[in-house]
């Protein structure tokens, strides 16, 4: 019987104990409710709130993520995740009218813009920066969840978004936040300002001096028209038409996220498994690699310096052993690609199921899809048009 040496055995366990090992993230699936405010607001005191179409965030991925995104499948989070959020917060009843906006051409009381930072079935992170007519910053943070596979069980799902919780943190600090800076005449003049942003924009020779800009960029109410000044009676004429045809974008968004729905959940519940798996075979493979090479690594020093015949041959062994660890590895990290694959092949099939529909306005069929931002340009020519010709400026 032959004996190897002590060193080249430790080696090779060490390498076989690095194989077993194995860790895994528990997850809490307590649930964070929204917030109502308990005070009661008169309806002339609740802001407004627009939602902006979120950045998807393809830009600012580091190689990890990038692996593991969809480009197709993270911009059509970009729909879909702000639709989510503004939903919560109407539902909130803490705020007047919340809308999911084409772009930042109509002044709301409160704007929110949002970048997805990451999203791949089991956490999605997002940074949220919020503002408000006036120019002034509330604040800017980032939010994250991980989920567990619980919150994909068929009667969970039926209820609420698996992340529904981060739209509720979301929700409850902007609430908040409020609360916290914002008074009844801060809103009056948030919302007076919202109103004045949108008339300079069809009439600026009439409203650009009820407005002046600090140095810090800030809008301050430098006048006022009268209340009943005809001009101004137009100027919210056309402001409610616009708002008729953001409420009509509404309706699209909602059969979009409704379309998407059941694909896109069907794909995070996969890419939930997939990314577990992923990142096993990824650990696995890497502890491969080191404990691979460490067993080579002592082999060789075994086979070459060792004075005896049970030396050597314990170090050729531990090399031999060392090399099928290695080819181990790069198994494991072929079956890693074979996933990621599968990843790319449910981002695609998601991506032909939620195409863009086609509406029907009084006088126009339009097709919302990418490019309903550019329709809703259009749409705000046909009013400064509708304008011109109720003031006489033909």
């Amino acid at each position: 019987m032959r004996c190897f040496g002590r060193n080249t055995i430790g080696l090779i366990v060490f390498a076989i104990g690095l194989t077993a090992c194995a860790t895994h993230t528990v997850k809490t699936t307590s649930y964070t409710p929204v917030i109502q405010d308990s005070e009661y607001v008169p309806e002339d005191l609740l802001l407004d709130v627009g939602v902006a179409i979120f950045d998807p965030g393809l830009d600012d991925m580091d190689d990890d993520q990038e692996a593991l995104t969809n480009p197709q499948i993270r911009v059509a989070e970009s729909r879909y995740a702000p639709y989510l959020l503004a939903e919560t917060l109407q539902r909130s009843a803490n705020w007047g009218i919340v809308r999911l906006m084409p772009n930042d051409s109509s002044p709301m009381d409160v704007f929110i813009n949002g970048t997805i930072l990451e999203s791949n079935g089991e956490s999605m992170a997002m940074r949220i920066q919020v503002a408000d007519s006036t120019g002034r910053t509330w604040y800017t943070r980032e939010y994250d969840q991980e989920i567990s596979q619980f919150s994909y069980d068929p009667s969970q799902r039926q209820q609420v978004d698996p992340f529904q919780i981060l739209y509720n943190n979301i929700a409850n600090d902007l609430l908040a936040w409020k609360k916290d800076n914002i008074e009844n005449e801060d809103v009056m003049e948030i919302r007076t300002v919202s109103e004045m942003l949108f008339a300079q924009r069809f009439s600026p020779d009439v409203f650009n001096n009820y407005l002046g800009q600090g140095r810090d960029g800030i809008y301050e109410i430098v006048a006022l028209p009268a209340d009943s000044d005809p001009v101004l009676s137009r100027i919210r004429d056309i402001r409610e038409r616009d708002f008729m045809f953001i409420d009509t974008v509404q309706d699209y968004y909602a059969t979009y996220v409704r379309q998407m729905r059941l694909p896109y959940d069907s794909w995070r519940e996969q890419s939930y498994h997939e990314t577990i798996t992923l990142r096993e075979l990824e650990a696995s493979a890497r502890r491969r690699f080191i404990a691979g090479a460490a067993a080579v690594v002592g082999g060789l020093a075994a086979a070459t310096q060792g004075s005896n015949y049970a030396t050597q041959t314990g170090g050729a062994f531990g090399v031999g052993a060392g090399a099928y660890l290695i080819k181990s590895g790069f198994d494991k990290q072929a079956e890693a690609r074979i996933h990621m694959e599968a990843l790319e092949e449910l981002g695609q099939s998601l991506e032909n199921e939620v195409a863009p529909q086609v509406i029907n306005l009084d006088d126009r069929t339009i097709t919302l899809s990418g490019s309903v931002e550019e329709q809703y340009e259009q749409w705000r020519e046909i009013l400064a048009d509708l304008y011109a010709a109720e003031v006489g400026q033909f």
